[in-house]
């Protein structure tokens, strides 16, 4: 049977969720998570299924990416195909050829998990590799500690502050208020995903996570954690984010983790402090323009 790249459709993005939440174990690298496409929603469902690809086999999902932009394609593979020979072939292709309709012409990265036979290929391409990134994990087998702040669950009416701590913590202009109603309407957030905040005593957010489970006995992800810039200092940053290391523990996750690169280094020291574990640095593989 021949190997079938495919664009799923917003139906069909459900069917890749499944696999990656399948997928998901606390023994693999650090990989692409269910997490990562919900998150995404907060461009829209159409928008979301756009950019995912499939590599299926005899009907079977063998490898899921996604377009995190025009440049940056995210993917992971199931466990047993991870030195599949035919896959890694195909996915090198696939890649490589800007005709495929993965990825453009010129300098692009792809995020791969290590141990993926498709990285043996890419070396052969001339694929190099990109900065460094810092994998974290949190074992969530223990009680979390208490933040020692009262934190909240982001709702609707709540929005726009979850829109302005992004846009102040990661220098942005592109959150609204809007991201937030995508994102809680796609297909997985009401079951796999909680947003918390803390807020000052006007009732303005101060710091903001949005975690998501992939299922009981399987780890969660951090994506996206920030602090207003006006809050810098007060350790927020970790009381947020074992805020959200407790919710996926009441989620039935049995760990967490998180990517950040490596030159963020207020981030990685952030989430040491929240009792992760940084794992060896990884990098993304980078096609030479």
């Amino acid at each position: 049977m021949t190997i079938a790249l495919g664009t799923p459709g917003p139906e069909g993005t459900r069917g890749a969720m499944d696999a990656l939440r399948e997928w998901q174990d606390d023994g693999a690298p650090m990989q692409l998570h269910p997490g990562d496409l919900g998150w995404n929603h907060r461009f829209g469902t159409a928008e979301t299924a756009a950019v995912v690809r499939t590599w299926s086999r005899g009907g079977r999902i063998l490898a899921v990416g996604m377009q995190d932009s025009p440049t940056v394609f995210r993917m992971t593979a199931a466990p047993d195909a991870f030195r599949d020979e035919e896959l890694a072939r195909q996915l090198a292709e696939d890649l490589s050829r800007p005709e495929r309709g993965v990825l453009p012409a010129g300098r692009v990265s792809v995020e791969a998990p290590l141990g993926l036979l498709l990285h043996d290929l890419l070396t052969e391409r001339g694929w190099g590799l990109d900065e460094p990134w810092t994998p974290l994990f949190r074992d969530l087998a223990a009680p979390v500690e208490d933040p020692g702040v009262p934190v909240e669950v982001i709702g609707p009416e709540r929005a726009q502050g979850f829109a302005e701590v992004l846009r102040s913590a990661f220098d942005t202009l592109r959150p609204s208020a809007a991201y937030w109603h995508a994102m809680s309407a796609g297909p997985s957030y009401h079951r796999d995903a909680r947003c918390l905040g803390v807020f000052d005593r006007r009732g303005g957010a101060a710091a903001v996570v949005t975690v998501w489970s992939a299922g009981p006995g399987r780890p969660g992800l951090v994506e996206p954690m920030g602090v207003h810039a006006d809050h810098r200092g007060r350790g927020l940053g970790r009381a947020i984010t074992l805020a959200g290391a407790a919710a996926l523990r009441e989620l039935g996750s049995s760990s967490v983790r998180v990517c950040t690169p490596s030159s963020n280094a207020g981030g990685v020291a952030t989430y040491r402090a929240a009792g992760f574990a940084a794992q060896p640095e990884i990098g993304d593989r980078v096609r030479p323009a």
